[in-house]
């Protein structure tokens, strides 16, 4: 069954390996602008209480942001919730400084679908070596030869907010980065802003690396470009995001960490949300349908055996 994600990737004839990289401008200007900030910027500027808007203003950004707003709700549908909650939690994730909506949605779906066919491009499988794929996923893009077609939902499509985010989705440091300045000066616009942006880029690639190479596999499926995989050592820090093999196995639920000891904050953000009753429709493992070729590689780690973890909401 395929995800929510690639339903906007219309495969019409498509070829996921051939294609060209080429050197994306604008995202390699922004991306190495924030770096060299941070780098240069942040020991001339530190102070504690700059670090601690950091530390604060990264988990809100990625977490309830990147994970939880953009990642779980906005491009896999995995939970429901009021309009406005979700405009905030994509908003939140459009301050990681990676994209608009519309671009983490396309950038997400593509990658995606590309790693569902039996062979990818090497950018799409981080096959190549952590220099090169670091360069080519933070400051390039494929163009395909013969690409799918992108459709875009007509819920976010036409949706004035996200149209908003994504014409400005640079711009949206600006009022923020002002904010910082009123409240700390310098130091907590450095830190609150460059540093947290170049780590979050950073991070956010480091993660996507190692997932998609080796690792923890509970789940595995067949005749795929790419396996996921997860990283348990980083779950505090991403949030759950590094629980990437239960990702690539139950893409539409909104709990990553489904076995037993892995920590999921983005996850428990949901969990409050449905008590307090503002989020619906969650979505775990053993309601979805299980993808074609999905099978147990480490029984030993779950009780069910080749079942779907069950969980539930509350």
């Amino acid at each position: 069954m395929s995800s929510i994600s690639t339903e906007r990737m219309i495969d019409n004839r498509s070829d996921s390996v051939k294609g060209k990289v080429v050197w994306m401008p604008v995202k390699s200007i922004w991306i190495t602008a924030m770096t060299l900030i941070a780098i240069i910027g942040g020991p001339l500027t530190f102070t504690w209480s700059a670090f601690a808007v950091f530390i604060l203003s990264t988990a809100i950004t990625i977490c309830l942001g990147h994970s939880v707003g953009m990642h779980r709700l906005l491009i896999h549908r995995s939970f429901g919730t009021p309009l406005w909650i979700e405009r905030f939690l994509v908003y939140l994730g459009t301050l990681v400084g990676m994209a608009g909506p519309f671009g983490m949605i396309y950038a997400h779906d593509i990658r995606d679908w590309a790693q569902r066919q039996q062979n990818c491009h090497d950018l799409y499988a981080h096959r190549r070596s952590f220099l090169i794929d670091a360069f080519w996923q933070m400051h390039c893009v494929v163009e395909l030869d013969h690409p799918p077609r992108f459709v875009l939902d007509a819920r976010e499509r036409r949706d004035r907010f996200y149209r908003f985010l994504e014409a400005t989705w640079m711009a949206q440091q600006l009022p923020l980065g002002l904010l910082l300045f009123i409240l700390g000066g310098l130091p907590w616009v450095v830190w609150g802003i460059a540093v947290r942006i170049s780590v979050s880029l950073t991070g956010h690639w480091l993660v996507g690396h190692f997932a998609h190479r080796a690792g923890h596999q509970g789940w595995s499926v067949d005749n795929v470009a790419v396996q996921g995989y997860n990283l348990p050592g980083f779950g505090l820090v991403t949030f759950g995001e590094s629980f990437h093999g239960n990702h690539h196995a139950f893409p539409e639920s909104a709990r990553l960490g489904i076995e037993p000891g892995q920590l999921d904050l983005g996850w428990h953000f949901i969990r409050l949300l449905a008590t307090l009753g503002l989020a619906s429709a969650i979505k775990l493992p053993h309601m979805i349908v299980p993808r074609r070729g999905l099978r147990r590689v480490n029984t030993s780690e779950a009780s069910g055996g080749s079942r779907p973890p069950h969980h539930a909401a509350g």
